[in-house]
């Protein structure tokens, strides 16, 4: 499955933040909105929208977590409509793909509600690590990438 990531602009924002996941994930992942107004108080963080074809399925963001000083991805997000097909899987992995061409980059961090088992099994099936850390009530997983 071959996804891409597209910026969140003017002609996507509104099926962006229309985007949802199931009643009962709502907990886990902060809404897009939240997310693309969190990105312009910290530049730093890349929202994308994820695209199969010219289908938005979802959205993403990552960068740099300057307050942890590494790169990190801060939101997966599949809407409930094409959640099981593997989007979330192809989008991650395409995050990672772009992280990993940053310069300095050596690892990749991102947090997980403890309760959110499936997103834990994807990460962990893609190298993350749990690292016994918590963040803001968060599992806290690190992909390392070598020196």
């Amino acid at each position: 499955m071959a996804v891409t990531l597209r910026d969140v602009d003017r002609e996507n924002f509104g099926r962006c933040i229309g985007l949802e996941v199931h009643e009962g994930q709502r907990g886990y992942v902060a809404s897009n909105l939240y997310s693309i107004a969190q990105s312009k108080v910290e530049p730093a963080l890349r929202p994308q929208a994820v695209y199969d074809g010219e289908e938005m399925v979802g959205f993403v963001m990552y960068g740099y977590d300057e307050e942890e000083g590494c790169h990190c991805i801060a939101r997966v997000m599949i809407d409930k409509s094409h959640q099981g097909k593997g989007y979330g899987r192809a989008a991650t992995t395409e995050v990672v793909r772009r992280l990993r061409a940053e310069p300095g980059c050596r690892q990749i961090a991102l947090s997980v509600n403890p309760e959110n088992r499936t997103a834990q099994a994807l990460y962990e099936s893609l190298g993350f690590e749990k690292t016994g850390e918590v963040a803001h009530g968060e599992e806290v997983m690190r992909l390392r990438l070598g020196e």
